[in-house]
């Protein structure tokens, strides 16, 4: 050791004392370097982001209450107002549980081996939530937020069901139904198509929710029309909405929320949103006109409960495309749903005698059919983008015929599976308790007999 002292010297050891404290500095730039890379590779919780979604998280609950009720209160007789009220503000506060509970843990976390079909318990009760945590499908929003904005969803989606089956189911049956539906069909539905299941995986396109909310809610109601019966006096009786002002001032106020509902799907305050909420407006126009002059045509006059029924059917059409069209497929696709929902909600109803009492099937199920599958035709990659696999998101009229297929394998497959367990769930509740008032109670109104309380 000394002869190497000596043979160094002191310059040498100041030498390799430089060079230690060199190599130290250098290991110490590297760690922090990899430490600064892991931080940016972390999703950053951005409060432009944020600040939207909170406000299209309200809007979409508006969408419901006050916004639905409103459009259905003035829609129904004057005897059952109130209950028709009543259905949307209760299922508005069930369905907030039942999320809190489970339904957002099975919708939108890994289900493990049965990922395909249904999500995990992993934030069962909320639990594990904390206050800055974010979820994949939305990395710059608080999960909370985005566990938020999908609550909404999965409150409307039953309380539109409501429609179907006004003025004569009782309302302990409601309750029961619409609990039991949103965890057995709504929640496994929304997990297929957002939450990593099979129809996303397989390519289905739903931005915002055509086959999730309307497709559902619109064969739950034509399947629940039919198995409770038409109301007493149908097709005999004068069953005109009693209030065609508080119907339009719902159907504008879901107009508005839709905003939320649609543009509020890009989960960002970004281009993506700004073109979601343009082609929602040209298609809810196109819409409205196309059900007002088909109208005219036919039977002489325009309605206000016309104008405001195409209004809502072209919101519902352009739901699943409004992510992934230009404004020229958003007009075709409002223009279409105007007719085809008018073609559905009048001369179909009638012909098949069905007592869909507020067109939830002519309206949300055959506008939600047209919207998901006109989707595969207009879809436009310079607005949707890539997929996950990096391959241009495309319909038919950019070279991709085969997405129209796949939207209705997507469309086929949520009728059948919404059909059938809709019907055994009626049947056990019917068995059990009964799905149907009194027809005493019917014709008294179900303000007076279910809940004692008029309107003056």
């Amino acid at each position: 050791m000394r002869f190497l002292l000596k043979l160094l010297g002191p310059g040498g050891l100041a030498a390799i004392a430089l060079l230690a404290l060199t190599g130290g500095a250098f290991a110490q730039e590297a760690t922090i370097v990899e430490e600064a890379a892991v931080i940016a590779s972390q999703p950053t919780i951005d409060s432009g982001d944020t600040a939207w979604m909170l406000v299209s998280t309200a809007l979409v609950l508006l969408m419901t209450i006050p916004g639905l009720a409103l459009f259905y209160c003035g829609m129904v007789r004057k005897k059952d107002v109130l209950a028709m009220a009543m259905q949307s503000f209760a299922c508005c506060c069930l369905v907030t549980i039942l999320w809190m509970f489970v339904g957002y843990s099975l919708a939108f976390t890994d289900g493990g081996e049965l990922q395909a079909y249904i999500g995990g318990l992993e934030r069962a009760f909320l639990s594990g939530m904390a206050i800055d945590a974010t979820h994949p499908l939305a990395a710059t929003i608080p999960e909370s937020v985005f566990m938020m904005f999908q609550m909404t969803f999965a409150i409307i989606t039953p309380a539109l069901i409501t429609g179907a089956f006004a003025d004569r189911m009782k309302f302990s049956a409601l309750l029961w139904f619409l609990g039991l539906w949103s965890l057995l069909v709504y929640v496994p539905i929304a997990h297929w198509v957002w939450g990593g299941g099979f129809l996303g995986g397989q390519g289905v396109l739903d931005f915002a929710g055509g086959t999730v909310v309307h497709i559902n809610a619109g064969i739950a109601g034509l399947v629940t029309c039919i198995v409770i019966g038409r109301r007493k006096g149908y097709g005999t009786e004068n069953m005109a909405p009693h209030n065609l002002t508080l119907s339009l001032i719902g159907a504008s106020l879901l107009w508005v929320g839709w905003f939320g509902f649609n543009a509020g799907s890009a989960v960002t305050a970004g281009p993506r949103a700004g073109m979601a909420m343009t082609v929602t407006q040209i298609a809810t126009a196109a819409a409205a006109l196309s059900w007002l002059f088909t109208e005219w045509l036919t039977r002489g006059k325009p309605s206000i409960l016309g104008i405001i029924s195409g209004a809502v059917a072209g919101l519902v059409a352009v739901t699943p495309a409004s992510g992934f069209v230009n404004p020229t497929g958003a007009l075709f696709i409002g223009i279409a749903a105007g007719f085809i929902c008018f073609a559905a909600s009048v001369w179909l109803k009638n012909a098949l005698k069905y007592d869909d009492s507020l067109d939830v099937f002519g309206v949300h199920g055959v506008g939600g059919i047209v919207g998901a599958i006109l989707t595969g035709v207009y879809a436009d990659p310079a607005i949707g983008g890539n997929d996950a696999a990096g391959n241009p998101i495309a319909g038919l009229l950019y070279g991709n015929p085969g997405q129209v297929w796949t939207q209705v394998e997507g469309v086929i497959v949520t009728i059948v599976f919404c059909a059938v367990v809709s019907f055994v769930l009626l049947k056990i509740i019917d068995l059990i308790i009964g799905l149907r008032v009194s027809e005493e109670q019917e014709v008294a109104g179900l303000d007076l007999s279910l809940h004692g309380e008029t309107v003056h």
